[in-house]
């Protein structure tokens, strides 16, 4: 059984109020927690079940953390997940510490996107691609939502973030160019990207803000070749991923 004090704790990290004030947030499931138990994120509690402990025994007794054995139904009553038959960790947040783009790397800059599925998808897909780092805007979602943890499969581990104001921060930063989704502009299928630089991806239903729109120094677009109105963010991130990619490694062919 969970004792009421953590049952509360538990239950006010599901609010971005509580998981700002006491500096925590929730992280379910067994692939999230396992990538968990390889990061540097400091755990506060973790929550198992006894079929998730024996496959894990070995892994989990090296995190040195307080550790309760509960059922599928503690842990399905007290998260956000509609089935979770393994973990469930009590997680510090870190800093929001200041990043930028390296002279070698590409960053993701997301203006407003809302939805933490979205998100989610976008963290997992910035993992994949190798790129590390993203600039969110202060509207964007909180990266500490637990849907967004859930969604990024754990890639929250290898990708960091920082949330700022997204005009200032271009404005002051950005050295490389700043390509922006539009859906007009250059076709990224043919576009010529450079070794570095920074992605502007904008919110799900209105794009790219006014004032984040001056500072891009590239609009890019994805063909359309049928009659769909738009692409959710996330799809379209991984597809202008995928073409940047693909151009930076025939230019090592190339070499």
């Amino acid at each position: 059984m969970i004792s009421k004090s953590l049952n509360k704790y538990i239950q006010s990290l599901h609010q971005k109020k509580y998981r700002q004030e006491l500096a925590a947030f929730l992280v379910e499931g067994a692939i999230n927690v396992l990538e968990l138990c390889a990061s540097d994120y400091q755990i506060e509690v973790m929550l198992v079940t006894e079929p998730f402990y024996k496959e894990n025994a070995l892994l989990l007794d090296k995190q040195r953390v307080r550790l309760e054995m509960v059922s599928a139904d503690d842990l399905k009553r007290v998260g956000s997940l509609v089935v979770n038959d393994s973990a469930l960790a009590v997680v510090k947040t870190k800093e929001n510490r200041f990043l930028v783009a390296d002279l070698d790397e590409y960053v993701l800059v997301l203006d407003d996107i809302r939805d933490p599925g979205n998100l989610g998808t976008i963290l997992r897909i910035a993992d994949w691609y190798g790129i590390r780092k993203l600039i969110c805007s202060l509207s964007t979602a909180d990266v500490y939502n637990p849907k967004v943890i859930s969604a990024s499969k754990g890639s929250f581990t290898r990708v960091a973030w920082y949330y700022c104001d997204l005009k200032t921060y271009l404005a002051e930063q950005a050295q490389g160019p700043v390509y922006g989704a539009f859906l007009d502009g250059a076709s990224v299928h043919s576009l010529d990207f450079g070794t570095a630089g920074y992605l502007v991806m904008g919110n799900e239903a209105n794009g790219i803000s006014a004032e984040v729109e001056e500072l891009v120094s590239q609009r890019i677009t994805i063909p359309r070749y049928g009659e769909a109105e738009s692409l959710n963010v996330g799809i379209a991130t991984a597809i202008i991923c995928d073409n940047l990619r693909r151009v930076e490694t025939g230019r090592k062919s190339v070499k």
